[in-house]
C-alpha cells in the first residue's frame, strides 16, 4: 500500500514540472558583434518574448531577412545559444552595408518607358533603386506587367554581386506565360442583366488584356446602378486556353413612388390650402436599363403640372442613348404651356455623358379677352448641348448622391403670329455633400436659370418656390427671367436610417418683364426618417422678401414619402 501511495505521489510530481515546464516562456536576447551593431539592431526592433523554440526560431530568421533587405546582404548569423531554461541568445554579424543596386534587364521584355515610373535612373540596360525599396519596386513593376495581360508573371534577382564600395549589381530574370485576355463575361444571380451596360458603363469588353485589378475596379462601380448590386466579388477561372470572369449580382428594387403633402393658412380667406405631388420613378422594369418617370402636381395657386421622362440607353448596343420628355403646365385659367423635348447623349464613363437637345414649347393664352400683352400664344424652338456629372454615395440609404453638376446652354427663337425674336437660355443645377465625420455633413445646392430676349412674356418666363426649389414659399409662385438660387443644410445623423436639419435658402430673382430684382430667405428645419415604407421627411420653413418681416402666417409644413418597390 504504501509503495503505491509513494509511486502516485511520483507521478503527480513529474507531471506538475511538466506542465510547468511548458507553461514557461521562452526570452530571446539578440547581439551584433559592437556597439553601432546593437545600435541597428534595436531601431528595427524584434518579438523577445515566446511560448516555443519554433517560433522563437521564426523570429530570428525573420531578423535576419529584415538586415538583407535593407542593405546588411551579407549578414550572418554566428550562433543562436541555450543560456538557461527560458534564455537564448543570438548573435549576428552584420558587416557592410549596401546602399544602391544596379538591376541589368532585357528590354525586349520590359521597357525603359515602364521603368521610369519607379526609378530616376534608368538606361538601355540597367536601373538605379536603394535596396530598401527594390522589393517593393519589383512587386509594382510585376503588377503593370500584369496589367498588360500576363497575370502569372514572376520576377527575382539572380547573380547578385558586388559592384563597388556601396552598390550590388543583379540581373533581373522575368517569367512569363501566355499573354491573358478576358475571353468571357458570366453573370450569375442576375443573369438578365444589360449586357450593354458591361461594354459601355463598366467597359468591360471581350478582348482586352487581362487585368484583376481593373477588373475589381471597374466592377466596384455596379455599386453606383440604382437597379442591381454585387452579391460578392469577382471571380477569375483559367484554363489552358481562356479567360472567364463571373460576376455575381442580384437585382435590386429601384422603383420609387414620391410624393408630400403641404398646407398653409391662405391670408385672403383664412383658410387651410392643401398642396402636393405625386413623383413615379421606374427603372429597369424591362431589363433594359430603361428609366420612367412620371410627376404630378397640383398646387394651392391652381397650378398643375404634368411631367413625363423616358430614358433609353445604350440603343442598339452603342454608348448613345436618347431621352424623351413632356411637359404641360396649366394656370388656372390663364394659360397653358406645353414643353416637349427630345435629345442624345453620350455616354463618356459611369459618372459622365454630354448631351444634344432639341426641345419645342407651345403656350396657349386661355383668357376670353386677352386684355394683357404680357399673356400670348407663342411658339418656340431651342437647340441645346448639356453636361452631366454623378458622383454616388455607396451603401447610404439617406443621401446616395454625393456630388452632382449638370450645366446647359442653348439658343433658338420664339414667335408670336408672324414675329420672330432670338433667345438663348442657359441653366445650371450641382449640389454636393461635404462629410466631415460620420454623424455630422453640409449639404450645398446651387440652381440658376435664365432666357435672353428682347422681350419677355408671363407665359414663357421661369417658376419655382416650393419644397424643391427655396423653401418657406408656395409652390412655383416666383416667376423670373432670371434667377440663382442657393439651398444649404446641416445635417446631423442620429442613426443610419435617422437626420435631422437646418434650412437656410437664399434666392436671387430678376425678372425683365416688369424690371424687378428681389432677394429672397427661407429658414427653417426638418427631419428625414427611412422606414419600412421609404424615405418620410418633414421640412418646416419659413420665407421672406429682403425687406419684409418675419411672419409666422409665411411659414409652410411640406411632407414627403419616397418608398422603394
Amino acid at each position: 500500500m504504501n509503495i503505491l501511495k509513494i509511486l502516485f505521489l511520483y507521478i503527480i510530481f513529474h507531471a506538475f514540472n511538466a506542465v510547468n515546464t511548458y507553461s514557461q516562456e521562452l526570452h530571446l536576447i539578440v547581439e551584433g558583434k559592437d556597439v553601432s551593431e546593437n545600435i541597428v539592431i534595436d531601431s528595427i526592433g524584434y518579438k523577445n518574448v515566446f511560448t516555443n523554440y519554433k517560433s522563437l526560431e521564426v523570429e530570428i530568421n525573420s531578423l535576419h531577412l529584415k538586415f538583407q533587405k535593407i542593405g546588411y546582404v551579407e549578414s550572418q548569423l554566428i550562433f543562436n545559444t541555450k543560456k538557461n531554461d527560458t534564455a537564448y541568445n543570438a548573435k549576428f554579424h552584420l558587416n557592410k552595408k549596401y546602399y544602391t543596386i544596379y538591376i541589368y534587364y532585357d528590354k525586349n521584355v520590359i521597357s525603359m518607358k515602364t521603368l521610369e515610373r519607379f526609378s530616376e535612373n534608368v538606361t538601355s540596360e540597367y536601373f538605379v533603386t536603394t535596396i530598401q525599396e527594390s522589393e517593393s519596386i519589383l512587386n509594382q513593376i510585376n503588377s503593370k506587367i500584369a496589367e498588360n495581360g500576363q497575370p502569372f508573371t514572376s520576377l527575382k534577382l539572380t547573380t547578385i554581386k558586388k559592384r563597388d564600395a556601396n552598390s550590388l549589381q543583379a540581373k533581373l530574370a522575368i517569367s512569363t506565360n501566355k499573354k491573358r485576355t478576358i475571353d468571357k463575361i458570366i453573370v450569375k444571380g442576375y443573369e438578365k442583366f444589360p449586357r450593354s451596360f458591361l461594354t459601355h458603363f463598366l467597359n468591360l469588353k471581350i478582348g482586352d488584356d487581362f487585368d484583376i485589378n481593373s477588373i475589381k475596379e471597374k466592377t466596384e462601380t455596379l455599386n453606383t446602378l440604382l437597379f442591381t448590386s454585387q452579391a460578392r466579388p469577382p471571380e477569375v477561372l483559367f484554363t489552358k486556353d481562356s479567360s472567364s470572369i463571373y460576376l455575381y449580382l442580384e437585382k435590386t428594387k429601384s422603383n420609387t413612388f414620391d410624393g408630400f403633402l403641404g398646407f398653409s393658412t391662405n391670408e385672403a380667406t383664412n383658410k387651410i390650402e392643401f398642396n402636393g405631388y405625386l413623383n413615379l420613378n421606374l427603372i429597369n422594369n424591362l431589363n433594359y436599363g430603361e428609366a420612367f418617370s412620371l410627376v404630378f402636381k397640383s398646387d394651392e395657386s391652381d397650378q398643375k403640372t404634368f411631367d413625363v421622362d423616358v430614358s433609353l440607353p445604350y440603343l442598339f448596343n452603342t454608348a448613345i442613348g436618347s431621352e424623351l420628355s413632356l411637359n404641360i403646365f396649366k394656370k388656372d385659367s390663364t394659360f397653358t404651356t406645353v414643353d416637349q423635348s427630345v435629345n442624345l447623349f453620350y455616354q463618356i464613363n459611369d459618372r459622365q455623358r454630354i448631351f444634344t437637345e432639341i426641345n419645342t414649347i407651345q403656350s396657349n393664352n386661355l383668357l376670353d379677352e386677352n386684355n394683357t400683352q404680357f399673356i400670348q400664344d407663342y411658339n418656340s424652338t431651342f437647340y441645346s448641348i448639356k453636361y452631366e456629372y454623378l458622383k454616388r454615395q455607396y451603401n447610404n440609404i439617406l443621401f446616395p448622391i454625393n456630388f452632382a453638376f449638370n450645366i446647359k446652354t442653348g439658343f433658338g427663337f420664339r414667335k408670336i403670329e408672324s414675329n420672330k425674336d432670338n433667345q438663348k437660355i442657359f441653366s445650371l443645377n450641382t449640389h454636393k455633400i461635404f462629410n466631415l465625420n460620420k454623424k455630422n455633413s453640409i449639404y450645398i445646392r446651387i440652381k440658376s436659370e435664365g432666357i435672353v430676349s428682347d422681350s419677355y412674356l408671363i407665359n414663357e418666363l421661369f417658376r419655382f418656390g416650393g419644397i424643391n426649389t427655396i423653401r418657406g414659399f408656395e409652390e412655383n409662385s416666383l416667376l423670373a427671367s432670371l434667377y440663382g438660387l442657393l439651398n444649404s443644410e446641416y445635417r446631423y445623423n442620429l442613426s443610419s436610417t435617422i437626420y435631422i436639419h437646418s434650412i437656410i435658402d437664399v434666392a436671387y430673382i430678376d425678372n425683365e418683364l416688369i424690371n424687378s430684382k428681389e432677394k429672397l430667405f427661407g429658414f427653417g428645419f426638418g427631419f428625414g426618417l427611412f422606414t419600412k415604407a421609404g424615405l418620410l421627411k418633414f421640412n418646416y420653413a419659413n420665407g421672406k422678401s429682403e425687406n419684409q418681416k418675419f411672419k409666422l402666417s409665411n411659414s409652410k409644413i411640406h411632407i414627403s414619402l419616397n418608398t422603394r418597390f
